[in-house]
């Protein structure tokens, strides 16, 4: 229809063609397309096309309402509402640009939204995403050329997706703009040859036929269950399947304990599930879970491939941290696009969508999404309550998760800096140490060594805090660090001992006291001298080349109990091939019930290593120990094995 305003509205009118056109292409690509009412609509906009240019050079004018009949014509009005509610056809007012304005009776029921529920709301929202592109051209067809249409399309329905026939045109009141009549008629499903025509139903679809029955469904029977008590214990059950399956996954790995709860979700409630957490300050697609056959598993990883689009709806929910509830989705692009440019909405086939934020404690890890085809009915607001308490459990889970792996990380940087992995080269003697961290109480422990240099030698330390857990790593550390600082201005181990004591029971441990073995060691006349100071520790064993073995005396009281400790202090002359053995109490004290401690049968042992290098002692000693107590480490076992060579050359 020609308009005033000239090049501007043809303009307008040539776009809004265009755009209509795309969509009429992209709803012909859909692998479940029905080709005819594509064809129809494009058939009308090619009318529309040819009667606008025919038109293009003419005029319309427009009557306005006599203001002298504007009682009769309220009177009119009210007449006219009272039979379009009443009449038996399924009828829906709508405005030029789309929009209901008004469902009657009939329609309400037909689309099971009572008749307020669709008024303000676009009339493209109940019809079926294949669908909308010929709906969407029809309806402009009608308002350009003012000549009644009829198409057929896929209805949102109370049923699912309803095949029905659209009859729409142009009813002109007096006093009001042109607007919209669409009549509604479901069209009867074929039957088969020989019988009498079927009931109306939905278009079957896979999703429907594994459907089980949704959260606050009518129960059928006559001594079913009230629908409210039915929807509740399927809302505990599922909460319930969800609490195991975390607490069963534990500890928990994030990305399958997310991956498994989407399974569930869309096993349970009929729909994609589409999980999207932030990696990276961004926020990452996961996973997305659909149906199990083949176009469903493709729909699934072509969305998976795509990050959320900002202005997404996911996006969306985990920016502002807020819940939505789509019941009838409008707009195809909501959920982003997928490459070829199909949005994902029209990929997946659904019409239902609702997003919840993955947030606790004022902390948001992303949004979990769920969308639902026509078969499986619309979501509703015992749905979002239900994914949104699974929302925060799944927040809650990845919250403890994360925070044990920082706990983790912190032991494991204190563990590493209180066990070096790499020590100090120290001339004419090979040194090898190993660590077994406990496996019944896999804590952080109390163990350390260390290798350092002195002004006139080499230092040796080892060490353990009695207890586990919180607290032992600052004294583990404490302990370990005095020993090295002091051991640079006093070469005499019990000296070392002596003041590292009275750093200890300075700092106030709470009651933990420390074991400590240090060893300073000096090449002397070729011999290697090994001044050794014992602090309550286990005494090391020396062992020489043709297997005598010597159970050193060790001594002294533990460090941080009494201000006077009296270290245990001997020296030693090695030579080549001899190899001191220092270990802490977890090696000794390891045992298995009815088999005593391995403590007895050490000795014989070691004694059987000599003449082998420290790291292959060390092999067989972990080796035996860990059969001996059938794997069940009690307490963290470390070792150091220092075995003397030829003393170095004149530097």
């Amino acid at each position: 229809m020609p308009h005033p305003d000239g090049s501007v509205s043809t303009r307008k009118e040539l776009a809004e063609l265009a755009a209509r056109r795309d969509a009429l292409r992209q709803a012909a690509a859909l692998e479940d397309a029905n080709p005819r009412p594509t064809l129809d609509a494009a058939l009308a906009e090619l009318d529309a096309a040819i009667d606008a240019l025919a038109a293009a050079t003419g005029g319309s004018g427009t009557s306005q309402p006599d203001g002298a009949a504007l009682d009769a014509l309220h009177a009119e009005r009210r007449l006219l509402r009272a039979l379009f509610h009443e009449a038996p056809v399924a009828l829906i007012l709508v405005e030029r640009d789309g929009t209901v304005r008004r469902v009657n009776q009939a329609a309400g029921e037909l689309l099971d939204t009572g008749s307020g529920y669709a008024t303000g709301r676009p009339f493209r929202a109940f019809v079926n995403l294949p669908s909308r592109a010929a709906v969407d051209s029809l309806l402009a067809s009608v308002v350009r050329t003012g000549k009644p249409r009829q198409v057929r399309c896929e209805l949102l329905t109370g049923t699912g997706a309803t095949e029905c026939e659209l009859t729409a045109g142009l009813a002109r009141t007096r006093g009001d703009a042109d607007q919209l009549v669409v009549a509604v008629r479901a069209v009867p499903a074929p039957a088969p040859r020989g019988r009498a025509a079927a009931p109306t139903r939905k278009k079957a679809g896979r999703a429907e036929a594994n459907a089980q029955p949704l959260a606050g469904s009518p129960a059928t029977g006559k001594d079913a269950p009230s629908p409210v008590i039915t929807a509740m214990t399927r809302r505990l059950d599922l909460m319930t399947a969800v609490a195991r399956l975390l607490l069963e996954n534990a500890p928990l790995n994030e990305t399958v304990a997310l991956q498994r709860c989407a399974q569930l979700l869309a096993s349970e409630l009929t729909a994609w599930v589409i999980v999207d957490v932030v990696r990276g300050k961004q926020l990452r697609r996961q996973c997305v879970i659909g149906g199990d056959d083949r176009p469903s598993a493709e729909a699934a990883q072509t969305a998976a491939a795509q990050d959320p689009e900002p202005g997404s709806l996911p996006h969306t929910v985990h920016d502002t941290s807020g819940s939505q509830l789509i019941t009838h989705a409008e707009d195809a692009g909501i959920l982003g696009g997928a490459p070829d440019g199909v949005p994902l909405l029209m990929l997946l086939g659904a019409t239902s969508l609702l997003s919840v934020p993955v947030a606790a404690g004022g902390h948001c890890y992303g949004a979990l999404t769920l969308a639902r085809r026509p078969s499986a009915g619309h979501f509703g607001m015992a749905d979002l309550g239900l994914v949104e308490e699974i929302g925060e459990q799944l927040a809650l889970a990845i919250t403890m998760d994360r925070k044990v792996r920082r706990q983790t990380q912190v032991a494991d940087t204190l563990r590493y800096s209180l066990l070096p992995r790499e020590l100090p080269s120290v001339p004419g003697v090979e040194i090898a140490t190993t660590h077994l961290a406990a496996t019944e109480n896999p804590e952080v422990g109390g163990d350390f060594f260390d290798v350092y240099p002195t002004p006139h030698g080499w230092g040796v330390a080892i060490g353990d805090v009695c207890g586990r857990g919180e607290g032992v790593p600052t004294v583990s550390a404490t302990a370990r660090h005095a020993i090295r600082v002091l051991a640079h201005s006093a070469h005499d181990p019990a000296d070392v001992l002596t003041v590292a004591n009275e750093i200890i029971l300075a700092e106030e441990f709470s009651g933990r006291f420390v074991t400590a073995c240090t060893a300073h060691l000096q090449w002397r006349d070729g011999a290697l001298a090994v001044a050794l100071g014992s602090a309550g520790h286990p005494a090391p064993l020396l062992l020489r080349p043709d297997g005598e073995l010597r159970q050193l005396r060790g001594g002294g009281l533990p460090l941080g109990i009494f201000p006077e400790v009296g270290p245990g202090l001997e020296q030693h002359d090695l030579s080549a091939g001899d190899t001191l053995i220092f270990y802490s109490d977890g090696l000794a004290d390891a045992h298995r019930p009815g088999q005593g401690y391995f403590d007895d049968q050490l000795p014989g042992e070691v004694a059987a290593l000599a003449g082998q290098r420290p790291v292959q002692i060390l092999a067989r000693l972990q080796q035996v120990a860990l059969e001996f107590c059938q794997g069940k480490v009690h307490d963290d076992i470390t070792m150091l094995v220092l075995r003397v060579g030829e003393p170095p050359g004149p530097a």
